[in-house]
């Protein structure tokens, strides 16, 4: 997350459930995506009357609410906030209460004596291009951004890890943030498209767009994506006629739907036998991660 963004979500919003959020007479509630009715959610207008006290005393923060819907915790209302600084942007959740008096951030993680079981088995589905064992121990599932930087950063560590584990497989699925990332969308269907063409290409492509990264931009990319398919050993044309197909746009969207499903707000992020790490190659350590697919793997072959 962007560092300043990061500072003004730590100061303030950690200590937000000592403010009410006063309902605004006669603002109707925002449509929710799924299963609740309109009433038992907070409107896009209250929201935006917190987010303007909370932040509004700073002149380079403006925000965008990109989503209002029922968390998967009973009660609680999950907001997503597109947050931008003259640095960048950056998704973050604000979770309100069912009473509409309080709100915190953070995140909701399953609970049980395997918390993580309903996740990978929401995984299983998962169709994206992958590489590592035939027949793995674990499963490393990646939502991921071409246009991301975060993602780029990312890849070395990824990298290293399959090399260090035989007995992982990682699938990447797409999850273009369309609304921070302006050829996003387009790189994913490119993905997709080579993805099912050629297996092994798909990840000589993935590298080759992070490695020029910052010399795409929203005029340019369908010319630069081409290229960088030819320099992976894809073929172009064809990926670029795929790409334009809107099969290949509600395969992307399905990916994005799982995601959503799965509660992912930010690229990368990772699930590691279903569990959920954010931040790797930046704020979360490669040596954190490893030790986490070691513990996997160790319990996963000894069977507990």
């Amino acid at each position: 997350m962007n560092r300043c963004i990061r500072k003004f979500l730590t100061i303030v919003l950690v200590f937000a459930s000592v403010y009410s959020i006063a309902q605004q007479p006669g603002s109707a509630p925002a449509k929710p995506t799924s299963g609740a009715s309109n009433s038992s959610l907070p409107s896009e207008a209250t929201i935006n009357g917190f987010l303007k006290q909370m932040f509004g005393w700073n002149s380079d923060l403006s925000w965008k609410v990109a989503d209002i819907r029922p968390s998967e915790a009973a009660g609680i209302t999950e907001v997503v906030v597109v947050f931008s600084t003259p640095k960048g942007q950056q998704l973050s959740r604000i979770y309100v209460t069912s009473d509409q008096k309080h709100a915190f951030t953070g995140e909701i993680v399953p609970f049980g004596a395997d918390p993580f079981i309903e996740i990978r088995q929401e995984l299983k589905g998962v169709t994206g291009p992958s590489h590592g064992a035939q027949n793995p121990a674990i499963m490393i599932v990646e939502f991921g951004d071409l246009e991301c930087p975060a993602c780029k950063n990312a890849q070395p560590n990824i990298t290293k890890l399959m090399e260090d584990e035989p007995k992982a497989k990682l699938v990447f699925q797409n999850y273009p943030l369309e609304q921070v990332h302006k050829w996003a969308m387009l790189g994913a269907k490119y993905l997709d498209c080579l993805g099912r063409q050629n297996g092994d290409v798909v990840w000589k492509f993935i590298s080759t767009v992070y490695e020029h990264q910052s010399e795409v931009n929203e005029q340019n990319a369908d010319q630069m994506l081409k290229g960088y398919v030819k320099e992976a050993g894809g073929d172009p044309d064809a990926t670029a006629a795929c790409a334009a197909k809107p099969e290949t746009e509600k395969r992307v969207r399905e990916s994005m739907a799982l995601g959503q499903k799965l509660n992912v707000n930010s690229t990368p992020t990772f699930f590691i036998n279903g569990r959920r790490v954010v931040g790797f190659g930046g704020n979360v350590p490669y040596d954190v991660v490893k030790d986490m697919v070691d513990f996997d793997i160790a319990n996963a072959t000894s069977g507990k």
